[in-house]
C-alpha cells in the first residue's frame, strides 16, 4: 500500500513539473503558428463562430466550458502576477546564457521526439533527431549551443505522443485547459503522461524530492518565458475573448502537426 501511494505521488509530481516546463512553450508555438496568418479586424468575429470546418462540424467540442474557463482565468492571473514578472527579473541573465540552459533542456529531451518520430515512421526524422542529439551533445558542449542547426543545418523537429496518437487516428477528444499548462485536449493531456516517462530529465537526479523537481521545471518555464516576446500580452490585448482564441488556435495548430 505505501508502495503505491509513493508512486503514484511521484507520478502526480513529475507530471505536475513537467506541465510548468512546458507549459509556456506550447503556448507560444501556437500563438506563432496563429499570428502568422491573424487577420487585424475580423479575427475576433471568426473565432466567436467557433472554427467549424462547415455550420454542423466543429474542430473540437468543448462540453467542459465552464471548467475550461475557470482554469484559463487561473493560468492567466499566474502568468501575470507570477510567471512573467519573475522572467522580467530574470531577464538581468544576458541573453546567450539562458538561451543556452533552454538549448541544453531542449537537447536533454531528444529521446522524446526520436521515439515518437519512429512511432510516427518518420524514420528520416528520427534518425535527423539521433543527428542533432550528437552533434549538439558533443560539440554543442552537452547541448548548451545548437550546432547543429546552426552548421548543419538539421533544424528541431517537434513531436510528441499526442500527435503520434493523432497521427493512429486517435480523435482529439473534447477540449481541456489544465492548470499551470494551458491548452490541451483528452488525447494530449494522455500524451503527456506518455512522453514525461521518455524525458530522460524525470529520471535523473531520482533521489530529488518532489519539490526539487518542481522547482527545476518551475525555473525552466521561466528562463523560456524570459526569451519570449511577450506573444500572451499581445492576445489580451487585441482578442475581444482570449479564451476563444486560444481555444481556435490550439485545435488549428495541433491538426497542422499532425497533418505534417
Amino acid at each position: 500500500m505505501r508502495l503505491t501511494v509513493s508512486l503514484l505521488l511521484l507520478f502526480s509530481g513529475f507530471l505536475f513539473a513537467d506541465l510548468c516546463w512546458s507549459a509556456q512553450s506550447e503556448v507560444s508555438s501556437v500563438v506563432g503558428a496563429v499570428s502568422a496568418t491573424e487577420a487585424a479586424d475580423d479575427f475576433d468575429a471568426e473565432f466567436a463562430e467557433d472554427f467549424t470546418e462547415d455550420d454542423d462540424a466543429p474542430l473540437i467540442s468543448d462540453p467542459l466550458e465552464g471548467w475550461n474557463r475557470g482554469v484559463f482565468w487561473f493560468n492567466d492571473k499566474l502568468y501575470f502576477f507570477f510567471l512573467k514578472p519573475v522572467a522580467k527579473v530574470y531577464r538581468v541573465i544576458p541573453r546567450p546564457a539562458r538561451k543556452s540552459v533552454s538549448n541544453f533542456f531542449s537537447n536533454l529531451s531528444g529521446p522524446v521526439r526520436i521515439v515518437n518520430s519512429a512511432l510516427q515512421f518518420k524514420f528520416a526524422d528520427s534518425g535527423r533527431e539521433i543527428g542533432r542529439f550528437l552533434v549538439n551533445s558533443t560539440i554543442g558542449i552537452g547541448g548548451l549551443f545548437d550546432p547543429a542547426d546552426k552548421w548543419a543545418k538539421i533544424p528541431e523537429k517537434d513531436e510528441d505522443f499526442g500527435q503520434t496518437l493523432g497521427v493512429y487516428r486517435f480523435g482529439s477528444g473534447p477540449y481541456l485547459v489544465l492548470p499551470f499548462y494551458g491548452p490541451s485536449s483528452l488525447r494530449d493531456a494522455s500524451g503527456l503522461v506518455v512522453d514525461t516517462f521518455l524525458d530522460p530529465l524525470t529520471w535523473l537526479n531520482r533521489d530529488w524530492s518532489l519539490l526539487e523537481h518542481a522547482g527545476v521545471r518551475v525555473g525552466l518555464a521561466i528562463n523560456y518565458l524570459s526569451l519570449d516576446a511577450d506573444s500572451y500580452e499581445k492576445i489580451k490585448r487585441d482578442s475581444l475573448d482570449p479564451y476563444l482564441f486560444m481555444r481556435a488556435a490550439y485545435v488549428q495548430y495541433r491538426l497542422a502537426k499532425v497533418a505534417q
